[in-house]
């Protein structure tokens, strides 16, 4: 069976390997939101920043990128993919359906928040942009996480107003927002 990986937020722009196949998908159920503290990639322990998760939501459905991995790279891309994103274990890995654009049914790799973890958290966009806009971590500036998510969801005609309101608040308090 195919290795597919679901991308939905860094996987859009920065997936760490070349897909064999990528098509926009659905994935019923779940929400994208910034309801993750990141104390590693976009922020700090003393100043976390937020990154985006998938969150658990009966009522939404969210729109990304399913990516099929070449068979012969599927062990080293999916190794990979752990190290990078099950770094604190505020992720799970589920297989979880997709519907892609092209009407076929796949199951992907997807990763999930888990609401018990310390690194869950539900904040107000203002609090959000706040957040983001002054954070860094290892992979750099939160805002930038940011401003290449909402260009590949635009990019891919995805609305997400949310991501949307975000980018234009973080890019209006400027590169220096200390507050």
């Amino acid at each position: 069976m195919a290795l597919w990986v679901f991308g939905y937020g860094s996987l859009l722009w920065n997936p760490g390997f070349r897909p064999a196949e990528a098509v926009r998908a659905q994935l019923a159920g779940y929400s994208r939101s910034f309801c993750m503290l990141s104390v590693y990639h976009r922020g700090t322990h003393d100043q976390p920043g937020l990154v985006l998760a998938l969150d658990k939501s009966e009522a939404d459905s969210c729109t990304g990128m399913a990516f099929r991995v070449a068979d012969t790279q599927a062990d080293a891309v999916l190794a990979m993919l752990r190290e990078r994103e099950l770094v604190t274990a505020a992720y799970y890995e589920a297989r979880l359906p997709l519907t892609l654009d092209d009407s076929r049914e796949i199951e992907a790799v997807c990763y999930v928040i888990d609401r018990d973890h310390a690194q869950y958290c539900q904040l107000s966009l203002a609090e959000q942009a706040r957040r983001i806009a002054r954070a860094t971590g290892g992979r750099g500036p939160n805002r930038d996480y940011l401003h290449n998510t909402a260009l590949h969801l635009q990019d891919l005609g995805v609305r997400d107003p949310d991501i949307e309101w975000l980018d234009k608040e973080v890019r209006k308090m400027g590169p220096d927002c200390h507050d």
